[in-house]
């Protein structure tokens, strides 16, 4: 009996000895991967515990005081937080409202264009500003929309009506900001969805087909429950990321016009972190940030577990 629940027990740790030596070159392709997120994602969390200190750069982590919740406490009472988590919140909801479903209509669109070379040149000019940096598309929008010489706002002169201050109103800010997102990163975003159609089973259309069913009873029914999975999960990482409205894009649109609108936590940590040098309270901004993330992106798991869908834990 012994020799038996012995046998039994060695077994499975050699079967899982023989799979690893099996695969071993799958694990060193692995290895980059996981010494990158060891090192520049792991390792930095270290850097949190400032958020519960006086942070004095010449004492160390090591050797400034400990000042518990203190930041935290500065943060929800500072006149200026009900402002930043307005203007966060809106752009995010932006984001998420008319910018998401954007790459998912465009691959639609796109897996319906039946002629090849047409199809790979709108892919190309579509995936291109993604590749420009947002100091471009600042420069860009500058020369279209500026009041003093723009383009659009020449036509709109010239056209005998008054000149919009795109760039200098804090009623134009935020529309203008989703616009640069959607026209630099929309058709990027479609290469996953693509990827996703690209792997439906051809026999589902066949069969659409000969129930009668047309291209957008195709597109509706076999089409979209296809890629479902593939809508829901990158749904659930980007409310994972929901506070995060890119600090790039908004530092360099800003100006003393639309500052009351258009800052939001990235830029208020730049000017409190780098500038002022209050590294403990923007510390702790970055780590209300990443809880509130972690919330939303949980609650968004579950919501999406308890529908039937996969969720990505």
């Amino acid at each position: 009996m012994e020799t038996a629940v012995s046998a039994a027990a060695v077994k499975p740790a050699a079967s899982r000895f023989g799979y690893y030596v099996k695969n071993r070159w799958l694990y060193v392709l692995l290895l980059p991967g996981i010494v990158y997120f060891v090192l520049f994602k792991y390792v930095p969390m270290w850097g949190i515990l400032i958020a519960f200190m006086d942070y004095q750069p010449f004492l160390g982590v090591t050797g400034s005081p400990w000042v518990g919740l203190e930041h935290f406490e500065m943060l929800v009472t500072d006149p200026a937080f009900t402002m930043l988590l307005g203007n966060t919140f809106i752009l995010a909801i932006y984001n998420i409202v008319f910018y998401f479903p954007l790459p998912i209509i465009v691959a639609l669109l796109l897996h319906e264009v039946r002629h090849m070379l047409y199809k790979r040149l709108v892919q190309t000019v579509i995936y291109v500003p993604h590749f420009v940096s947002w100091v471009i598309v600042i420069g860009i929008a500058y020369i279209f929309f500026t009041t003093e010489g723009g383009l659009v706002n020449e036509i709109i002169a010239s056209l005998g009506w008054d000149k919009i201050p795109f760039l200098t109103s804090s009623g134009w800010f935020r529309s203008m900001i989703l616009a640069e997102i959607i026209w630099k990163e929309s058709g990027w975003g479609t290469i996953i969805f693509l990827a996703a159609i690209a792997g439906v089973d051809p026999q589902l259309y066949e069969a659409a087909r000969m129930d009668g069913a047309g291209r957008f009873r195709q597109l509706w029914h076999v089409t979209l429950p296809a890629i479902r999975s593939t809508i829901v999960i990158l749904l659930i990482l980007r409310l994972g990321n929901f506070l995060d409205t890119g600090f790039e894009q908004i530092f360099l649109s800003l100006n003393a016009t639309n500052r009351e609108v258009g800052e939001v936590f990235d830029t208020y940590v730049y000017r409190l972190g780098l500038q002022e040098g209050r590294y403990s309270y923007s510390t702790a901004i970055g780590l209300f940030k990443s809880v509130v993330g972690f919330v939303m992106l949980a609650g968004a798991n579950y919501l999406a577990k308890r529908l039937g869908e996969e969720g990505v834990y």
